[in-house]
């Protein structure tokens, strides 16, 4: 655990230090977010904030392969090098598209291509477990697993893509899902149930992208001085779809001991869902309402869930703290029950968050007087 502490600190410095430069750069080349009707910034706004992210990735990565328990990571998969090699592929696409604003097709097409890449190292989802009568683990060929790892990719970085819209609230989202993934995928190490050690490539890629974002966010925090661009929204969308499918596509659950802790495999991304759960949800109901309305899924509007809350009187950074609190309720609580198992302490724990996040989301409109509009 010590070491992991030694790598996340070293990629949310490096984060922190690259930042600021990251910012200049982007100022002279004129990398800059203008405002738009749909945004709630008022003033040009730097962004590549997503190269400084993976900067800070590159040297935590760097620093677990000289530490003695971590540099086991390596010896495993070749998960690490394919994560990193997608990531900075996918990291320049964005960048390229904060500069030139690439269409939608290319975007689509360029993301498809970094998760091929990422699939051709070996993360994928390489077995579901069905605990129905006596079929037990299913094993996808990669004619299955290769394009269900690619659609689950592309869909994660796509709502994280969309989550970007308030200062901090991807960086925060992102931070916060990838320790839950941190949680998960540790626990199937120290226990023996799903890796063999807890130098595992999952929880090395958990680490690192909760330092990067713990590095990012001082800069990014409203008012912000920088955004992640695509370049850092892509960047972090295939780091979690990477972290989710490496801890539960590879896990082995004819090792877990019984029905109950055998729940976070029953479907092999169960625990990836209700982590992603805020980000999914709002790239389900865009889709849904721009198809309705006759537009294209990619045709940009105000409408996300983040606006909404702007638009029923909270403030910027209550708005971004109630998603923060949304996030860690259905994170940590499928994390919680993964690890400890379902109980009625763990039910109701998991429903009080609930509860709180719900009443703070609604108290600007139940503050409204009865008559007003």
């Amino acid at each position: 655990m010590r070491e992991f502490a030694v790598v996340l600190l070293v990629a949310a410095i490096v984060t922190y230090l690259l930042t600021p430069i990251l910012r200049a750069t982007a100022i002279r080349l004129r990398v800059m977010t203008q405002p738009r009707d749909r945004d709630v910034h008022a003033i040009p706004t730097p962004r590549l904030g997503g190269l400084a992210m993976y900067g800070g990735i590159l040297a935590g990565v760097f620093v677990a392969t000289v530490l003695p328990a971590l540099q086991r990571t390596f010896d495993y998969s070749q998960d690490i090098l394919g994560v990193l090699l997608a990531g900075g592929l996918i990291c320049l696409l964005g960048a390229v598209d904060d500069r030139f604003d690439l269409d939608p097709l290319t975007k689509l097409t360029g993301q498809i291509a970094c998760a091929g890449v990422m699939t051709l190292f070996g993360v994928q989802i390489t077995s579901v477990y069905l605990p129905f009568g006596d079929i037990g683990t299913v094993l996808l060929g990669s004619d299955i697993a290769v394009p269900l790892t690619i659609l689950l990719t592309v869909l994660t970085i796509n709502a994280m893509n969309m989550v970007d819209g308030l200062d901090g609230l991807l960086a925060g989202v992102a931070g916060i899902a990838a320790l839950a993934f941190f949680a998960y995928s540790y626990d199937l190490s120290r226990t023996g149930t799903g890796f063999p050690d807890v130098a595992s490539a999952p929880t090395l890629i958990a680490a690192v992208l909760v330092g990067s974002c713990l590095g990012f966010l001082p800069h990014n925090f409203q008012p912000a001085r920088i955004f992640l661009g695509d370049s850092g929204a892509m960047l972090i969308g295939l780091m979690l779809a990477a972290a989710a499918v490496s801890a539960t596509g590879k896990a082995d659950p004819q090792t877990f001991a019984s029905a109950t802790s055998l729940l976070p495999l029953t479907l092999p991304l169960l625990v990836p869902l209700a982590v992603l759960a805020f980000p999914l949800v709002d790239l389900v109901l865009a889709v849904f309402r721009r198809a309705r309305a006759g537009r294209s899924p990619f045709a940009a509007d105000k409408l996300h869930l983040h606006h909404r809350l702007l638009e029923i009187g909270h403030s910027h950074r209550r708005a971004v703290l109630i998603l923060y609190l949304w996030t860690f309720a259905l994170a940590f609580g499928a994390v919680g029950m993964s690890v400890l198992g379902v109980s009625a302490r763990a039910l109701w724990v998991l429903a009080g968050l609930v509860v709180l996040a719900a009443v703070l989301s609604t108290i600007p409109r139940l503050r409204r007087p009865s008559g007003a509009a």
